[in-house]
Protein backbone atom coordinates (compact mmCIF):
# COMPACT_ATOMS: atom_id res chain seq x y z
CA UNK A 1 0.00 0.00 0.00
CA UNK A 2 2.50 2.65 0.84
CA UNK A 3 4.69 1.60 -2.47
CA UNK A 4 1.73 2.63 -4.42
CA UNK A 5 1.31 5.76 -2.66
CA UNK A 6 4.78 6.42 -3.78
CA UNK A 7 4.38 5.84 -6.95
CA UNK A 8 0.83 7.86 -7.37
CA UNK A 9 3.19 10.88 -5.15
CA UNK A 10 6.17 9.96 -7.81
CA UNK A 11 4.00 10.57 -10.75
CA UNK A 12 1.87 13.80 -9.89
CA UNK A 13 5.62 15.05 -9.52
CA UNK A 14 6.38 14.06 -13.23
CA UNK A 15 4.11 15.93 -15.75
CA UNK A 16 5.71 15.20 -18.35
CA UNK A 17 5.37 11.66 -18.71
CA UNK A 18 1.85 11.82 -17.48
CA UNK A 19 1.34 13.83 -20.78
CA UNK A 20 2.93 11.49 -23.06
CA UNK A 21 1.29 8.62 -21.34
CA UNK A 22 -2.36 10.44 -20.96
CA UNK A 23 -2.14 13.42 -23.28
CA UNK A 24 -2.23 17.14 -22.23
CA UNK A 25 -6.14 17.38 -22.14
CA UNK A 26 -5.63 14.92 -18.98
CA UNK A 27 -3.55 17.24 -17.28
CA UNK A 28 -3.66 19.62 -14.41
CA UNK A 29 -3.54 23.63 -14.94
CA UNK A 30 -0.37 22.83 -12.64
CA UNK A 31 0.73 20.47 -14.37
CA UNK A 32 0.95 22.02 -17.98
CA UNK A 33 2.35 24.92 -15.95
CA UNK A 34 5.23 22.85 -14.03
CA UNK A 35 6.01 21.88 -17.37
CA UNK A 36 6.84 25.17 -18.88
CA UNK A 37 8.63 25.34 -15.38
CA UNK A 38 10.96 22.78 -15.78
CA UNK A 39 12.18 22.28 -12.78
CA UNK A 40 11.39 23.51 -9.26
CA UNK A 41 13.80 24.86 -6.37
CA UNK A 42 15.41 22.78 -3.21
CA UNK A 43 12.28 20.92 -1.32
CA UNK A 44 10.00 22.46 -3.55
CA UNK A 45 8.25 20.66 -6.63
CA UNK A 46 7.88 22.41 -10.16
CA UNK A 47 3.85 21.69 -9.41
CA UNK A 48 4.14 22.77 -6.22
CA UNK A 49 5.60 26.45 -7.61
CA UNK A 50 2.64 26.39 -10.36
CA UNK A 51 0.24 25.75 -7.66
CA UNK A 52 1.70 29.45 -5.70
CA UNK A 53 1.03 30.82 -8.78
CA UNK A 54 -2.53 29.77 -9.85
CA UNK A 55 -3.08 30.52 -5.93
CA UNK A 56 -1.50 33.96 -5.89
CA UNK A 57 -3.19 35.01 -9.35
CA UNK A 58 -6.44 33.13 -8.85
CA UNK A 59 -7.20 32.34 -12.82
CA UNK A 60 -5.20 31.29 -15.87
CA UNK A 61 -6.75 34.65 -16.57
CA UNK A 62 -5.04 36.69 -14.68
CA UNK A 63 -1.96 34.96 -14.75
CA UNK A 64 -1.54 35.38 -18.49
CA UNK A 65 -2.09 39.57 -17.64
CA UNK A 66 0.94 39.48 -14.94
CA UNK A 67 4.02 41.45 -16.01
CA UNK A 68 7.44 39.76 -15.48
CA UNK A 69 7.98 41.90 -12.33
CA UNK A 70 5.07 40.46 -10.76
CA UNK A 71 5.64 36.98 -12.01
CA UNK A 72 9.20 37.26 -10.77
CA UNK A 73 7.68 38.47 -7.15
CA UNK A 74 6.85 34.34 -6.41
CA UNK A 75 8.64 32.48 -5.12
CA UNK A 76 10.30 29.87 -6.76
CA UNK A 77 10.04 32.17 -10.31
CA UNK A 78 13.02 33.50 -11.68
CA UNK A 79 13.25 36.23 -14.42
CA UNK A 80 13.87 32.94 -16.83
CA UNK A 81 10.51 30.70 -15.70
CA UNK A 82 9.18 34.15 -15.38
CA UNK A 83 10.50 34.80 -19.42
CA UNK A 84 9.08 31.28 -20.27
CA UNK A 85 5.36 31.69 -18.94
CA UNK A 86 5.39 34.90 -20.69
CA UNK A 87 6.26 33.40 -24.25
CA UNK A 88 3.86 30.97 -23.91
CA UNK A 89 0.39 32.90 -22.94
CA UNK A 90 1.81 35.08 -25.85
CA UNK A 91 1.87 32.46 -28.15
CA UNK A 92 -1.48 31.58 -26.82
CA UNK A 93 -2.57 34.70 -27.60
CA UNK A 94 -1.02 34.63 -31.25
CA UNK A 95 -2.64 31.33 -31.72
CA UNK A 96 -6.43 32.53 -30.89
CA UNK A 97 -5.72 35.31 -33.84
CA UNK A 98 -4.50 32.96 -35.87
CA UNK A 99 -7.52 30.32 -35.87
CA UNK A 100 -10.01 33.65 -36.57
CA UNK A 101 -9.24 32.79 -39.99
CA UNK A 102 -9.01 36.08 -43.25
CA UNK A 103 -11.63 38.46 -43.52
CA UNK A 104 -14.42 37.16 -40.62
CA UNK A 105 -17.84 38.66 -41.03
CA UNK A 106 -18.51 41.24 -38.12
CA UNK A 107 -21.98 41.71 -37.74
CA UNK A 108 -22.98 40.94 -34.36
CA UNK A 109 -21.16 41.81 -31.08
CA UNK A 110 -20.71 38.39 -29.93
CA UNK A 111 -18.00 37.89 -33.42
CA UNK A 112 -16.53 41.47 -32.05
CA UNK A 113 -16.02 40.18 -28.70
CA UNK A 114 -14.66 37.23 -29.99
CA UNK A 115 -12.16 39.05 -32.34
CA UNK A 116 -10.70 41.08 -29.84
CA UNK A 117 -10.81 39.50 -26.53
CA UNK A 118 -7.62 37.75 -25.99
CA UNK A 119 -5.90 41.00 -27.27
CA UNK A 120 -7.72 42.85 -25.02
CA UNK A 121 -7.13 40.52 -21.82
CA UNK A 122 -3.86 41.81 -21.47
CA UNK A 123 -4.32 45.83 -21.49
CA UNK A 124 -3.66 47.40 -18.15
CA UNK A 125 -5.39 50.23 -19.04
CA UNK A 126 -8.36 51.20 -21.44
CA UNK A 127 -7.32 51.23 -24.77
CA UNK A 128 -9.50 52.70 -27.90
CA UNK A 129 -10.01 50.64 -30.71
CA UNK A 130 -11.43 50.78 -34.21
CA UNK A 131 -12.74 47.60 -36.44
CA UNK A 132 -12.68 49.00 -40.06
CA UNK A 133 -15.16 46.93 -42.42
CA UNK A 134 -15.96 46.59 -46.30
CA UNK A 135 -19.76 46.81 -47.59
CA UNK A 136 -20.03 42.95 -46.92
CA UNK A 137 -19.34 43.51 -43.05
CA UNK A 138 -16.07 41.58 -43.57
CA UNK A 139 -12.81 42.78 -41.67
CA UNK A 140 -10.17 45.22 -43.04
CA UNK A 141 -8.45 45.54 -40.22
CA UNK A 142 -7.86 46.65 -36.53
CA UNK A 143 -6.65 50.22 -35.60
CA UNK A 144 -5.16 50.68 -32.45
CA UNK A 145 -6.43 54.30 -31.83
CA UNK A 146 -5.65 55.39 -28.41
CA UNK A 147 -4.35 54.39 -24.56
CA UNK A 148 -5.87 56.11 -21.84
CA UNK A 149 -5.58 55.39 -17.48
CA UNK A 150 -7.34 52.60 -15.82
CA UNK A 151 -10.65 53.94 -16.07
CA UNK A 152 -10.42 56.86 -18.58
CA UNK A 153 -9.29 57.42 -22.00
CA UNK A 154 -9.90 60.51 -24.36
CA UNK A 155 -10.28 59.77 -28.05
CA UNK A 156 -10.98 62.18 -31.39
CA UNK A 157 -13.40 62.10 -34.24
CA UNK A 158 -10.31 62.51 -36.45
CA UNK A 159 -8.25 59.71 -34.89
CA UNK A 160 -10.69 57.00 -35.45
CA UNK A 161 -11.60 58.01 -39.07
CA UNK A 162 -8.27 58.82 -40.28
CA UNK A 163 -7.82 55.66 -40.72
CA UNK A 164 -11.14 54.05 -41.93
CA UNK A 165 -11.12 57.03 -45.16
CA UNK A 166 -7.69 55.55 -45.70
CA UNK A 167 -8.44 51.93 -45.83
CA UNK A 168 -11.90 52.84 -48.05
CA UNK A 169 -13.53 51.24 -45.17
CA UNK A 170 -17.41 51.81 -45.40
CA UNK A 171 -18.28 51.17 -41.81
CA UNK A 172 -16.57 51.21 -38.08
CA UNK A 173 -16.97 49.38 -34.71
CA UNK A 174 -15.60 50.80 -32.03
CA UNK A 175 -14.22 49.06 -29.30
CA UNK A 176 -12.57 49.29 -25.97
CA UNK A 177 -11.82 47.52 -22.91
CA UNK A 178 -12.58 48.47 -19.72
CA UNK A 179 -9.44 46.76 -17.10
CA UNK A 180 -11.74 47.13 -14.33
CA UNK A 181 -13.50 44.10 -16.02
CA UNK A 182 -16.83 45.74 -15.33
CA UNK A 183 -18.25 46.56 -19.26
CA UNK A 184 -20.68 48.61 -18.05
CA UNK A 185 -21.20 51.95 -20.34
CA UNK A 186 -19.77 55.25 -18.18
CA UNK A 187 -21.49 58.42 -19.49
CA UNK A 188 -18.20 59.40 -20.81
CA UNK A 189 -18.85 56.41 -23.15
CA UNK A 190 -21.98 57.00 -24.42
CA UNK A 191 -21.12 60.59 -25.32
CA UNK A 192 -18.30 59.55 -26.96
CA UNK A 193 -20.42 57.19 -29.19
CA UNK A 194 -22.84 59.50 -29.94
CA UNK A 195 -20.15 62.24 -31.38
CA UNK A 196 -18.61 59.64 -33.38
CA UNK A 197 -21.60 58.40 -34.78
CA UNK A 198 -22.88 62.04 -35.71
CA UNK A 199 -19.21 62.22 -37.12
CA UNK A 200 -19.64 58.75 -39.27
CA UNK A 201 -22.45 60.23 -40.65
CA UNK A 202 -21.03 63.41 -42.17
CA UNK A 203 -18.33 61.27 -43.80
CA UNK A 204 -20.81 58.96 -44.87
CA UNK A 205 -18.85 55.85 -43.03
CA UNK A 206 -21.47 53.81 -40.38
CA UNK A 207 -20.35 53.40 -37.34
CA UNK A 208 -22.31 49.84 -36.89
CA UNK A 209 -21.63 49.42 -32.73
CA UNK A 210 -19.86 50.53 -29.40
CA UNK A 211 -18.45 47.03 -27.72
CA UNK A 212 -16.87 47.36 -24.11
CA UNK A 213 -14.86 44.54 -23.13
CA UNK A 214 -14.75 43.15 -19.61
CA UNK A 215 -14.48 39.83 -18.23
CA UNK A 216 -17.29 37.43 -17.09
CA UNK A 217 -18.62 36.30 -13.93
CA UNK A 218 -20.68 34.24 -12.11
CA UNK A 219 -23.59 37.30 -12.03
CA UNK A 220 -22.37 38.64 -15.36
CA UNK A 221 -22.22 35.48 -17.74
CA UNK A 222 -21.17 38.20 -20.67
CA UNK A 223 -17.75 39.11 -21.03
CA UNK A 224 -19.17 42.47 -23.20
CA UNK A 225 -21.58 44.98 -23.72
CA UNK A 226 -22.89 46.57 -26.89
CA UNK A 227 -23.94 49.71 -26.82
CA UNK A 228 -26.32 49.15 -29.54
CA UNK A 229 -28.22 46.56 -27.98
CA UNK A 230 -28.80 48.88 -25.02
CA UNK A 231 -30.47 50.91 -27.12
CA UNK A 232 -27.61 53.95 -27.32
CA UNK A 233 -28.10 54.12 -30.88
CA UNK A 234 -29.83 56.32 -33.27
CA UNK A 235 -32.59 54.36 -35.38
Amino acid sequence: MASLLIREMLAQDRPRERLVELGADALRNAELIAILLRTGMKGVSAIQIAELLLQKFGSLDSLARASLKELSQVKGIGRDKAIALKSAFTLAQRMAKEMRGEAPMLDTPERIAELLREENRFYEVETFQSVLLNTRRRLIRVEQISQGTLDTILVHPREVFRGAISANAAALIIVHNHPSGDPTPSEADIKATRDLIRAGQLLKIEVLDHVILGRATADRPKDYASLRELGYFYS
